[in-house]
C-alpha cells in the first residue's frame, strides 16, 4: 500500500481533542486572529453572494454609521468566529446548534477578529451497535476586535468522538437550556441614521404589515464549499476530508451564509442582522445540494423612535430532492428601516 493510503485520520489530527478531552471550562484561545481584507469579502461574496446593501458600498456605510470602510458582512463576521472555534472541534461528527448570537459591534474592513472558546457543558450520547461512542460538547465563543471591544457572544453544540480506548466518561450535562437566554440589552445600531439608508436606498422599507408573511426563495447551488471552510479559518476535519464521514459535510456556516442570502434577496433593504435565536441544523448539505428558503415574519417589532424597527424572522431551508428534505431551521432578528 502506497504510504499516502496507509496514513490514518487520527494520524493527521494527532493534537485534536476527542470528545473524552474535554473538560467544563477548558479553554481554546489560540487560533490565529484575523484581519478582515477586501479580499476575504471578495470571496466570501463570490460563494454566497448576498446582497445586503451596506456590506457592499463603503459610502452608504459611512453615511449610516460613520465609519470609513464599508460594513463587513455579518455572515463573514461569524463564519471567522466559527472558524476560530474550531480548534476545539476539529474531529467534529456534526454540529447540531448555534443559539443565542449576538452582535455587540459590527466591524468594518480592516478590523480584526479574535475569538475565544470555552466548554461549558459536556454529555456523552448513548451508545448504538456498529457505531463509534460520541459525546455533545457545548461551546461558548467570544470574539472581541484590535481594541479589545467585544463583536461577538454566542453558543454552538458540536458531536464528537470518544478515543478508542476511553472509558465511558459519564458527563451528562443538561444541554437544552445553553444559551437559550443569551443575548444584549444594548442596540450597536443606536446610533446609525436611518434617513441617510432611506434616502439613499430606494424602498420598500420597513413595513409592519409584514408580519404572518411567508416569501419563497430561488435555488442556489452549494459551491466552493471547502474554500469557504478555508478562508474562515475552519479547520474541521469533515469539512476537507472525505474520510471522515465517507463524504465531506458542507460547513453549517455555508448553508446559513445562503440562507441569509435568500432572505436579503425576498427583502432587499434588510439593513443587518442583530443576532440568532436558534439555529438548527436537521439534515446534512452536500456540495452541489441546490438549497432554498421559506421565509416567515414571526413577528414585527417598531421602532419608538421611527427608525424602522426589528422582523423577527424564520428561515426554513430545503435541500431539492425527490423529495425535498429539510436541513436547517434557524430563527433570527434584522434591521429594517
Amino acid at each position: 500500500m502506497p504510504a499516502c493510503d496507509a496514513v490514518t485520520l487520527s494520524g493527521q489530527i494527532s493534537s485534536a481533542p476527542f470528545f473524552d478531552d474535554l473538560a467544563v471550562g477548558q479553554v481554546f484561545d489560540r487560533a490565529p486572529s484575523m484581519t478582515l481584507t477586501p479580499g476575504t469579502a471578495a470571496v466570501h461574496q463570490s460563494i454566497l453572494g448576498d446582497p445586503m446593501r451596506m456590506p457592499l458600498d463603503a459610502g452608504l456605510t459611512r453615511a449610516v454609521t460613520g465609519a470609513t470602510a464599508a460594513l463587513a458582512h455579518p455572515a463573514m463576521v461569524s463564519d471567522v468566529a466559527i472558524g476560530q472555534s474550531t480548534l476545539a472541534t476539529q474531529r467534529v461528527k456534526a454540529n447540531l446548534f448555534y443559539r443565542g448570537l449576538a452582535y455587540f459591534r459590527y466591524p468594518i474592513i480592516g478590523d480584526t477578529l479574535y475569538t475565544r472558546t470555552e466548554v461549558v457543558g459536556l454529555k456523552q450520547n448513548s451508545t448504538k451497535p456498529g457505531r463509534d461512542r460520541t459525546g455533545l460538547a457545548a461551546l461558548r465563543m467570544t470574539t472581541i476586535d484590535q481594541a479589545d471591544r467585544l463583536v461577538l457572544d454566542f453558543y454552538r453544540c458540536a458531536m464528537l468522538p470518544l478515543s478508542p480506548q476511553a472509558p465511558d466518561t459519564g458527563h451528562a450535562d443538561d444541554l437544552s437550556t445553553i444559551g437559550i437566554d443569551a443575548g444584549t440589552s444594548t442596540d450597536p445600531t443606536a446610533e446609525w441614521d436611518a434617513d441617510a439608508f432611506r434616502a439613499r436606498v430606494p424602498g420598500p422599507h420597513f413595513d409592519p404589515g409584514m408580519v404572518g408573511a411567508v416569501l419563497t426563495s430561488t435555488g442556489d447551488v452549494v459551491s466552493s464549499a471547502p474554500e469557504l471552510a478555508r478562508l474562515s479559518l475552519n479547520i474541521a476535519a469533515t469539512h476537507h476530508d472525505w474520510r471522515v464521514n465517507g463524504h465531506r459535510l458542507v460547513y453549517g456556516g455555508h448553508t446559513i451564509g445562503l440562507a441569509l442570502a435568500q432572505a436579503t434577496r425576498l427583502m432587499p433593504n434588510l439593513v443587518t442582522v442583530l443576532g440568532w435565536d436558534s439555529c438548527d441544523h436537521t439534515g446534512p448539505v452536500r456540495e452541489d445540494d441546490t438549497l432554498y428558503s421559506e421565509v416567515h415574519v414571526e413577528a414585527v417589532r417598531s421602532s419608538s423612535d421611527g427608525r424602522g424597527g426589528v422582523l423577527s424572522l424564520r428561515s426554513l431551508v430545503y435541500a431539492v430532492g425527490e423529495p425535498d428534505r429539510q436541513v436547517l431551521d434557524w430563527r433570527y432578528r434584522a434591521l429594517q428601516f
